[in-house]
């Protein structure tokens, strides 16, 4: 049953990495758009290819907090007076700040607010923003594929060696060191987006760090066959003193 569960958590990580791949292109694409556009000479009212900017003022905030599925989101009023709904991913660093009344700016581009910022000056993206798009994906791609791909070969290999002990403890090495692929390639993302770092740092750190966790999961795989980990090795014997 344990092996059936990696398996069926393999499965699906491979599946959320996979589209997360697919996704960098498109990603990437529009980042560039974004940043290429030219200045609005008049606030665009409908989706449009250049970027300008609209002050709002905020009638209400809703962080979520505790209810899943539900993003942070607040609702901006611009002069005209139709109200526009927007969602955060986070709260930070804009969105905990609202109050109702608020000045705000917000950045519009391809008809959504793509962007906030306060009067001191803080910035935010909302949920429709396309910077750092790419980043998140590649990230996510490299941490669920590396993960996926171990956890299926760690899940598959009991189901085809059952009973034998070294080949279930050589499984287990390589499910485990497949969580740390994944984990590895989640902290190097949150490395990159710290640092604003560029897309290729990812990477480019990651990289060197996987190859070292393979070779550590090949190195232990290799011991667990050879039995260098059994743990039913005999205990040393303690002398006994000799009587005459």
């Amino acid at each position: 049953m344990r092996s059936v569960m990696w398996v069926l958590l393999a499965v699906v990580a491979l599946g959320i990495g996979v589209a997360s791949a697919l996704e960098v292109g498109g990603a990437l694409e529009r980042e560039r758009q974004y940043r290429a556009a030219p200045e609005c000479a008049a606030v665009p009212v409908e989706a449009s290819g250049c970027v300008g900017e609209q002050e709002f003022t905020v009638r209400g905030a809703d962080m979520n907090r505790g209810e899943r599925g539900d993003s942070p989101e607040a609702e901006l009023v611009p002069p005209s007076g139709e109200p526009w709904e927007v969602t955060f991913l986070r709260t930070e660093p804009v969105m905990s700040e609202m109050e109702r009344g608020e000045k705000v700016v917000g950045v519009i581009w391809d008809g959504r607010v793509v962007e906030v910022r306060d009067a001191e000056g803080r910035r935010q993206q909302t949920s429709d923003g396309p910077v750092g798009w790419p980043e998140d994906r590649l990230g996510g791609a490299l941490a669920c594929v590396s993960f996926g791909l171990a956890a299926l070969a760690g899940g598959l290999w009991p189901l085809f060696a059952r009973g034998e002990a070294r080949h279930m403890t050589a499984a287990k090495m390589v499910r485990w060191h497949g969580v740390a692929l994944g984990a590895t390639a989640i902290m190097t993302l949150w490395a990159q987006a710290s640092n604003d770092w560029p897309l290729w740092a990812i990477p480019a750190i990651w990289g060197p760090l996987a190859l070292l966790l393979l070779a550590s999961m090949t190195a232990f795989t290799l011991g667990a066959l050879r039995g260098e980990l059994d743990d039913d090795a005999p205990a040393p014997r303690e002398a006994r003193p000799q009587t005459s």
